[in-house]
């Protein structure tokens, strides 16, 4: 039988025996870590594999379990939910890894390190980590030994005890609090980690390594400074004197996997016939804001929209920090600039809107609207730039409506409030509203279209909407997504597209 046909399990069970017949006189679990060690580079040489970190760690675990030599029961890691019994072993650790890292600095080369592959980097550490336990004499059993080797490795070559968080594709956000605390957002939800930092230093260490990946700086004269991660995450970090407590380190993460309105279904965020409504309204070229609170899910609900748009169209998308992943092919992507240490060279929202209207655009998509580029995105959706969206901090519609005519005011313009409320009407049709609730799921709760003014404000009428009936510990909010009824304004649009029989059905479907 070929070996890569058979499952992960079955190829390190048979891996460890094959081990085990070579080292038969492995026993005490000190010892029997090392010799399994030293067993794993013996098959790999004598069978000529190349085995990943991941896959050697698994390796390891197969061999001492059949010795009994070392406890090797899940331990609480990135991907469990019981992290406070993680919080000793952490500690633990740590301090293995304090007493090994003066050796492991003082035998890395690193200049040769720089010219290795990442896997062949992990390799040299493992090896390095290893052989510094067995010269001091560390009382390590096996499971220790996979964990400081990990921690050695984050440590000198990515972001400390972050990597592992990084890694899990169930976290959403990762905020640490000075060196003790270090928490995760998982499925709406905030949990505290069992894993810490040696000091506060070491948390300033990682966080400058962030920034400086991206190009800038933080220390006592810039301690506030947002960042990018390589793969798109979204990170905040403050320091000392303004963090009183230590530095601090808040990263959004961006999702690996491609967000559907399908997707967003299946999570509860929407009904199915709301993410039919959103799709048509993509396609319609409507101007659609997306309003909700921090973490809601705004950009997440714009990523997914956006997936409707044909890909003929040309699209310039206008960020703070880059993190919308348009799959269309003519996607231009912009990111504003902060000032330089002298204050200098910055370029602004308002400045890359400005430029994006010469740049022949089909839409405009602005990652969200604070201030006074809302002149700028109003003009730019009353001028031909139909289909336009961007997201804004609100908790309702009715805010949101408030919101932009603040950020018109506040903008320097001298414009009526007469005349802001009628562009708002003229170029805004649908406002999206989405909250993460108390059972930390995030749901659309209410889909308006803008339809006119009365008096001195701008009307609204709800085309679909989240109502909540109770919340309880085991189901969680308990509500009902629900279809108002109504006619939308612009079922004559979607008439001259030819899609007016679609946008009925949807209308006529419950939910």
């Amino acid at each position: 039988m070929i070996e890569g046909a058979d499952r992960p399990e079955q190829l390190a069970a048979g891996r460890a025996e094959r081990i085990l017949s070579r080292f038969a006189d492995m026993s005490g679990a000190e010892d029997a870590a090392h010799q399994a060690s030293a067993g794993i580079d013996w098959l790999m040489q004598h069978e000529g594999l190349a085995l990943s970190l991941a896959e050697q760690r698994a390796l390891l675990e197969a061999v001492l379990a059949r010795l009994d030599a070392a406890p090797v029961e899940a331990v609480a890691s990135p991907q469990s939910a019981t992290w406070r019994r993680a919080a000793t072993a952490g500690q633990r650790v740590a301090e293995l890894a304090q007493a090994v890292m003066p050796t492991v600095i003082d035998q890395i080369d690193f200049r040769g390190l720089g010219v290795m592959s990442d896997a062949q980097q992990r390799e040299e550490i493992r090896r390095i980590v290893r052989q510094a336990s067995v010269d001091q004499r560390l009382e390590v059993n096996g499971r220790e030994l996979i964990e400081l080797i990990d921690y050695v490795g984050n440590d000198l070559l990515g972001y400390g005890p972050l990597d592992p968080l990084l890694a899990d594709d169930s976290i959403s956000d990762i905020m640490v609090n000075g060196a003790e605390r270090i928490y995760v957002e998982r499925q709406g939800l905030i949990e505290l980690t069992g894993l810490r930092f040696r000091d506060n230093a070491h948390v300033l260490n990682v966080a400058v390594r962030i920034v400086s990946a991206a190009g800038r700086r933080v220390d006592e004269t810039q301690p506030l400074v947002d960042a990018r991660l390589a793969d798109g995450s979204r990170a905040n970090v403050i320091v000392p004197p303004l963090a009183i407590d230590g530095p601090v380190i808040t990263i959004r993460k961006f999702p690996n996997d491609e967000i559907t309105l399908r997707d967003l279904v299946r999570r509860r965020t929407l009904s199915l016939p709301m993410a039919s409504f959103l799709e048509l309204v993509a396609r319609l070229r409507l101007n659609v804001v997306i309003s909700g609170g921090t973490g809601a899910g705004k950009t997440t609900l714009l990523n997914a929209m956006s997936r409707a748009i044909p890909a003929t169209e040309r699209i310039i998308t206008i960020e703070d920090a880059a993190e919308l992943r348009l799959q269309q092919p003519h996607v231009v992507r912009l990111e504003t600039r902060p000032p330089s240490i002298e204050g200098a060279g910055e370029v602004t929202m308002r400045n890359l809107l400005r430029n994006a209207l010469r740049m022949r655009p089909d839409r405009i998509i602005i990652g969200e609207v604070r201030s006074d580029e809302i002149i700028e995105l109003l003009q730019a959706m009353n001028t031909g730039h139909d289909g336009s969206m961007s997201t804004l901090h609100a908790n309702n519609p009715r805010e949101a409506i408030t919101r932009m005519e603040n950020m018109v005011a506040m903008s320097g313009v001298k414009l009526s409030s007469d005349f802001v409320r009628g562009q708002l009407k003229d170029a805004i049709h649908l406002i999206v509203q989405i909250a993460r609730m108390q059972d930390g799921v995030r749901r659309v709760t209410s889909i308006s279209e803008i339809v006119g003014i009365e008096g001195d404000a701008v009307t609204m009428q709800e085309i679909f909407a989240f109502r909540q009936e109770t919340t309880t510990a085991r189901q969680g909010v308990v509500g009902s997504f629900q279809n108002m009824g109504v006619r939308p304004a612009f079922a004559r649009r979607a008439a001259e597209f030819g899609l007016l029989p679609e946008l009925e059905r949807i209308l006529t479907t419950e939910g």
